[in-house]
């Protein structure tokens, strides 16, 4: 994963300002480093409202294992 890929069922790149969708909420990647992700929990992208929190690429990509990614837009 040290190349900024993230191992779900598809081989895929983390990407800054891709959006998740998960059970929850959303979640936008707001800065991406080698080995850590900073990124935004929103319960509604309209608001734009959340709360940014940091994270290892591994506790990320566990975090979005069940989540979906939306198109840019």
């Amino acid at each position: 994963m040290e190349d900024g890929s993230c191992y779900l069922l598809d081989p895929m790149r983390l990407r800054q300002g891709q959006v998740w969708k998960t059970e929850t909420g959303f979640i936008r990647i707001v800065h991406l480093e080698r080995l850590a992700v900073d990124y935004k929990a929103m319960l509604d992208l309209e608001s734009g409202e959340g709360e940014h929190r940091h994270a290892t690429k591994k506790e990320f990509c566990r975090l979005i294992k069940q989540a979906e990614l939306l198109p840019d837009v």
